[in-house]
């Protein structure tokens, strides 16, 4: 399973990238914001993104990915966390939420509860 990990800080890359090798996931691409995430879709089988970032921030992400009909399964990971937010993400086609910080555990759990739906 290819993974594609959207945020701009290289520290919460790396954390969310540990945590999938953990979880057995090895084929990870990288990038910096969702303009750059948009460019590397290709044979993608999971996204997680984060929703603030420069240049295309998470949620316009998440609406360009389903703009095209795209069913890959999407998980925001972001400190943004009100019921307002949630379901602003949600109905932009999210599948799934984590709130930053989390716990590997937590983590492990959202991520295999997205892929199994």
């Amino acid at each position: 399973m290819k993974v594609l990990v959207v945020d701009d800080s290289v520290i919460m890359r790396r954390i969310i990238s540990n945590n999938l090798k953990t979880a057995g996931f090895t084929q990870i691409v990288e990038a910096n914001n969702g303009a750059e995430g948009l460019e590397n879709l290709e044979g993608i089988d999971l996204i997680l993104t984060d929703w603030n970032m420069p240049v295309m921030d998470g949620l316009t992400f998440v609406k360009e990915v389903r703009k095209n009909g795209s069913r890959i399964p999407i998980v925001m990971i972001t400190t943004e966390g009100t019921k307002t937010e949630v379901m602003e993400a949600l109905k932009s086609g999210v599948n799934n939420y984590i709130v930053k910080p989390f716990t590997p555990e937590t983590f492990v759990e959202k991520i295999k509860s997205t892929i199994s739906k």
